[in-house]
């Protein structure tokens, strides 16, 4: 068995999902599998794949589901993963000719079952790292303290131990495409730190269909995901009261716009949430407002996250 998946979450993403395959032809190391998690795609990407499944010059698995949002198709991954580790490839991503053997050696040298896995660097497709390196003092920490403690800014990648990913499938809502998936490394960040590694094991180029362009969209019409996802962030033992209650404001926000009565009786920091009324209603207004002069500018974004 290979030591690593590399899985791929896409959503009608044939026109750039040949970068990604023509960059893993080209690794160093072919210690991998490539996993693609079809979500319901109704463009050409099923037959896309089955040309490269044909050609058999890499490991590879398909499998297509029904649409179920960026979150679902990680569910779906976790589910089918066997090798130790694993990292997502988003389907507008590449990997430098390296990073496979990059990721395999980093753990065979430096991989324990004191971590859940490491975090490594994202890169512009001009060589520029996205946000900040990782302290180069470190040599673990949890995802959450890197951001809130240590100063770390930017995306990141992360190779997880496929035995702890699979700990914490996120929920589905039904109607709803959306769950912040960091809930599954916060939750994994409670247990174990991640080691750092500054390298950089993928190439970035941000689309205009992906999430981090279509956030306050995602946000409106995936109200209950939203929801579930801060109430997840103010138990999260980690974090400040400071952080807590910006969730809380936001929770309030989501909860209005999924017009759920029992927001109060849910939520698991009471006091917060009272002292968050009134910004978590400003917040809602702001956001309504916002859309409104958004949909006037644009036409309906694809509400598939990539990010």
């Amino acid at each position: 068995m290979r030591t690593l998946t590399v899985f791929t979450p896409t959503y009608n993403r044939s026109y750039c999902l040949g970068q990604l395959y023509e960059s893993l032809k080209r690794q160093k190391n072919d210690d991998f599998e490539w996993l693609i998690i079809d979500d319901g795609s109704t463009d050409n990407t099923e037959e896309l794949v089955q040309g490269w499944l044909a050609e058999a010059q890499i490991s590879m698995t398909y499998i297509k589901q029904e649409n179920q949002g960026m979150h679902g198709a990680h569910n779906t991954a976790y589910e089918n993963i066997r090798t130790e580790l694993n990292v997502c490839m988003d389907s507008d991503d590449y990997m430098p000719h390296d990073a496979i053997d990059k990721i395999i050696s980093f753990w065979k040298t430096h991989g324990s079952n004191k971590v859940s896995g490491f975090v490594a660097l994202d890169a512009y497709t001009d060589g520029r790292i996205i946000g900040t390196r990782l302290p180069d003092k470190l040599e673990a920490s949890t995802l959450f303290d890197l951001y809130a403690k240590h100063g770390v800014t930017g995306d990141k990648k992360l190779v997880y131990r496929t035995e702890l990913a699979k700990l914490y499938p996120y929920p589905l809502f039904q109607g709803e495409r959306y769950v912040g998936l960091a809930y599954k490394y916060y939750k994994l960040d409670e247990h174990y730190p991640l080691l750092l590694c500054n390298e950089v094991l993928c190439i970035v180029e941000y689309m205009e269909d992906g999430s981090s362009r279509n956030m306050l969209r995602q946000y409106r019409i995936n109200p209950r995901g939203f929801a579930f996802y801060r109430k997840s962030l103010m138990e999260l033992s980690l974090a400040s009261a400071g952080f807590k209650y910006r969730q809380a404001v936001h929770y309030i926000s989501s909860s209005l716009f999924s017009r759920n009565r029992n927001w109060f009786k849910e939520s698991p920091k009471k006091g917060l949430t009272l002292l968050a009324i009134v910004p978590g209603l400003l917040l809602h207004l702001f956001i309504v407002s916002r859309m409104n002069r958004l949909n006037k500018q644009r036409g309906t974004a694809n509400d598939y996250s990539v990010g």
